[in-house]
């Protein structure tokens, strides 16, 4: 349909002032009464043509109302050109539309290069904190995007589970933690030791010493030390999957930076022989990068021979390209490490190694409107406590609202409600910003919020439950178009780019706006047009809309890692 109407526009031109470069563009304006696709050709093309832009417009807008599909048009503004779509061109658009979205979700195309997101990465021996909810969704959400274009992704979940900080979990056992196992500790008791050691160690700091031996012994295969190390992984995993599952989040491959232990000296020799990694003070390795570049030397190997973060990393990549020859890869990870990626990347790179893209997907700082959820004296902020906290406040809103909130099972309802407007809240805000999340504002039935797309679906399921059809075409024939029937096809015909957009952004607010505005355009729908009480292909039509809203608001929900109830 858009190519006939590029090229019915092209010709016209050309007919009428000769020979025109410039491709005709499209836009989709949102205000009422501007048409379902509008271009501006006229005002760009005007100073090359030597001409008045309405002149161009008139030209455009008379050839444009003899394309089939098309109902009318009209010049509106300095050179606007609005054009109206026949309702069975737009049905046929949103079937075309329908059918090539099904078929690039249903595999990926042999020969595509993966993209690796690396999300969540959160360390052993802590509970996932609040601040991790950031990566986790942002990133979990991502890896759905691509997915759902048809992109082979493999998202990676990269543990903070190796370096000196378990060396210092290792004393703090040995001292403090003595005839207790790491099962008996679990995550808060494993915590409580790692927070003791802090404070012991600055009235004695030779145990910053002990923690340095104690994590050299594990390097070194200390038998005592990986078995205590193998127990403490376990253990941190198997309550993070916990928080995973509540969050639908779900990763190809789990591997922390101890997998990369035996894959680090090839890496570190390769740096030396091409005098990328060049001696330091005291006898470190270290990237010294031109001056033009501005950035600060780059520590790969303490004056100790230990390895940083740094080392970890640059293996990272090596093997990531050499295993799966992906097409980017994606750290998401916040805005404090910013330097060390922009570091990391211009490694890689005088390395002259044959990186993909790599990108630094950035997030903002999270906090909390209520400000008695942002510390609490100091200590970590639990993710699992927040998605509790969200539960046992969706169970007052759903009780506030008595017999006006129907549902079969309470329980579920609040958790779908909790967590949906936790994540939700998230990412609904551009993650460039800071991210400030309010209770009240992310638990309302009203404005940008889960609990208003939830309702919003579970609406539109009940109409399709009244209807008691089992099935819900599109009639055949369709004459006419209401206004607000017109706007909420064009907002399900537009999904898929606003799928697009978010994917190719990295910006999944971009897409909860969209279902934000879907959900408005349904409402403002069904307030105005009676839908049951209709009837003949009216009807018809009406619950076709419906249900095609209804699946689009549980697609573009699951693509946040939302979940919609089906009763509400």
């Amino acid at each position: 349909m858009f190519d006939a109407l590029t090229t019915e526009a092209h010709k016209s031109l050309e007919k009428a002032f000769g020979p025109v470069l410039e491709e005709v563009q499209w836009q989709y304006p949102r205000e009422a009464g501007r048409g379902d696709i509008a271009t501006s050709a006229a005002l760009s093309l005007a100073k090359k043509l030597g001409k008045q832009p309405r002149e161009i417009a008139q030209v455009l807008a008379a050839s444009l109302a003899s394309v089939p599909d098309v109902e009318r048009t009209e010049v509106a503004g300095a050179g606007y050109v609005n054009v109206w779509l026949k309702p069975q061109a737009l049905l046929a658009a949103l079937g075309a539309s329908r059918k090539a979205q099904a078929t690039k979700a249903k595999g990926h195309a042999k020969g595509k290069r993966p993209v690796i997101i690396d999300y969540s990465a959160p360390n052993i021996a802590k509970p996932l904190g609040i601040h991790h909810i950031l990566s986790t969704v942002i990133g979990q959400s991502l890896a759905n995007l691509y997915r759902s274009e048809g992109i082979p992704t493999v998202g990676i979940n990269h543990l903070g589970d190796w370096g000196t900080q378990f060396g210092k979990l290792a004393v703090a056992m040995e001292k403090w933690g003595a005839g207790k196992t790491v099962a008996s500790l679990g995550m808060d008791g494993l915590l409580a030791l790692y927070v003791r050691f802090h404070e012991e160690a600055e009235k004695d700091p030779s145990l910053e010493q002990e923690a340095l031996a104690s994590f050299r012994k594990l390097e070194e295969g200390d038998d005592a030390m990986r078995t205590f190390w193998n127990e403490v992984v376990q253990a941190t995993m198997a309550s993070v999957q916990r928080i995973y599952d509540r969050l639908h989040v779900s990763f190809d491959a789990v591997q922390g930076e101890s997998f990369y232990e035996d894959k680090m000296a090839p890496v570190i020799a390769e740096g030396k022989e091409k005098n990328v990694f060049v001696p330091g003070e005291e006898g470190a390795l270290i990237v010294a990068f031109p001056e033009e570049e501005q950035l600060p030397p780059y520590m790969v190997v303490k004056s100790d021979g230990a390895t940083l973060y740094a080392t970890r990393d640059l293996a990272t990549i090596r093997y990531r390209v050499d295993t799966w020859h992906p097409q980017a890869i994606l750290y998401v990870v916040d805005v404090a490490q910013q330097l060390h990626f922009r570091q990391l990347f211009a490694t890689a790179s005088r390395l002259g190694w044959d990186v993909p893209h790599l990108e630094h997907v950035v997030f903002g700082r999270m906090r909390f409107a209520d400000a008695s959820m942002s510390t609490r004296k100091g200590n970590i902020l639990k993710l699992e406590d927040v998605l509790d906290e969200a539960v046992r406040r969706a169970r007052e809103v759903i009780a506030a609202h008595g017999e006006t909130i129907q549902t079969d099972d309470e329980a579920s309802l609040a958790e779908m409600m909790g967590v949906g407007a936790l994540v939700y809240g998230i990412l609904s805000q551009n993650r460039k910003m800071d991210i400030v999340f309010d209770w009240d504002k992310m638990l309302s039935f009203e404005g940008n919020s889960a609990p208003y797309l939830q309702y919003t679906h579970a609406r539109a399921r009940s109409v399709l439950r009244k209807a008691a059809v089992k099935k819900t075409p599109f009639p055949k024939d369709v004459s006419a178009l209401q206004p607000s029937e017109r706007l909420l096809l064009k907002d399900l015909l537009l999904f898929p780019a606003a799928v697009e957009e978010a994917r190719n952004t990295h910006m999944p607010h971009k897409l909860a706006n969209h279902l934000y505005q879907l959900c408005q355009d349904f409402n403002a729908f069904y307030n105005i047009e009676p839908i049951l009480k209709a009837e003949g292909d009216t009807r018809a039509f009406r619950l076709a809309l419906t249900a095609e809203t209804a699946d689009v608001l549980r697609a573009g929900a699951e693509l946040l890692t939302m979940r919609v109830p089906d009763r509400m």
